[in-house]
């Protein structure tokens, strides 16, 4: 690594005084992704004295979107915690380096898409030092989460259909009929292409990774008419890391959103539009790829969706339904007690 892609961070342990020991955490690279490991190295400097430090600890975390009561608020939330060392003893003035490598949870939030930062969304690392029963919690330092293959180029077919990026923020809570194994999950809201205005207001799309592919759920406001109302319509899709390079996603993305109106159609009736739907050869036309859309950044990221096959997010049985909305109840209790704490 080059010295361009070595970043340190240093910290002073000020919550045990002057005279105490300090500590540098050094990334070899801040730039990550899903499923790589995020290395580096704590570097200890002993202070006037010996110490006897309890334990090292780094912690991945993010803002979370939780409604506590009426209010709204956006907690730091720990998902990942990296064991450095502990305990040991630090002598005075004595230098250590103890290094660590941890891999980035593969539903990790994407902070970065198409050159360019998500709109609402950030991960930092937070290093913890515990030394007789007290703890110093240093500031936040930025990691930068970028997408799988497969999300790139997923993402990279909406933004050719002309969807533009309205909202990105990480939510508490579960999306049914997916793999989640974290208490949250982000969601990247955009305006709908042209094509499409006329059918949804806006749609929302979160990806759910693993290490052999992806549920990608997605969700979107559709018009009503002048005697029916708008529904939340939702879809999980599944689709493997390997089908990145096989599938022309732009073509099969235009496919599936059509195929999801239709299928709500049948199922809840109302007028379907099949007018709206365009010949395949006119994509290009539409968005120029992530070049055009991220370049109006304060416009915001595009992104899209795609799978082989498609699962109803809400075809799970009502008993199933009453267990996951009792498990989003105990995480928002959790969180509300973190964000007093806070």
């Amino acid at each position: 690594m080059s010295g361009k892609d070595i970043m340190v961070f240093k910290r002073l342990l000020a919550a045990f005084g002057v005279g105490g020991p300090s500590v540098d955490t050094v990334l070899v690279n801040p730039h990550v992704r899903p499923g790589m490991p995020l290395e580096g190295h704590v570097e200890l400097v002993g202070g006037d004295h010996d110490t006897e430090i309890e334990e090292i600890v780094l912690a991945l975390l993010t803002r979370v979107e939780v409604e506590v009561g009426e209010e709204e608020a956006e907690p730091l939330v720990e998902f990942a915690r990296i064991p450095v060392a502990g305990p040991l003893e630090l002598a005075a003035e004595e230098r250590r380096s103890i290094p660590f490598s941890y891999m980035v949870p593969w539903q990790a939030p994407l902070t970065e898409a198409g050159g360019d930062t998500l709109p609402g969304v950030g991960a930092a690392l937070r290093t913890e030092v515990a030394i007789d029963g007290a703890l110093d919690k240093s500031d936040l330092d930025p990691v930068f989460v970028y997408p799988l293959l497969a999300q790139d180029r997923i993402l990279e077919g909406f933004a050719r259909l002309g969807f533009v990026v309205k909202h990105a923020g990480v939510e508490a809570g579960h999306l049914p009929g997916t793999a989640q194994e974290l208490p949250f999950f982000q969601e990247i809201e955009f305006h709908p292409a042209p094509r499409y205005a006329h059918q949804f207001e806006e749609i929302e799309v979160s990806f759910i990774a693993d290490a052999e592919g992806m549920d990608v759920v997605l969700e979107f406001d559709k018009r009503g008419g002048m005697f029916s109302e708008g529904h939340d319509l939702a879809g999980c899709f599944r689709i493997t890391h390997s089908e990145a390079e096989t599938v022309d996603w732009t073509t099969q993305l235009d496919v599936w959103l059509h195929e999801a109106l239709e299928r709500h159609h049948l199922l809840f009736g109302g007028h379907y539009d099949h007018g709206g739907h365009h010949e395949h050869e006119e994509h290009e036309e539409d968005g120029g790829g992530w070049g055009g859309v991220v370049a109006g950044a304060a416009a915001g990221v595009a992104a899209g969706v795609i799978a082989s096959e498609v699962v109803d997010a809400f075809d799970d049985d009502e008993e199933e339904l009453e267990e996951e909305l009792e498990e989003q109840e105990e995480e928002l209790e959790e969180l509300e007690e973190e964000v007093e704490e806070e």
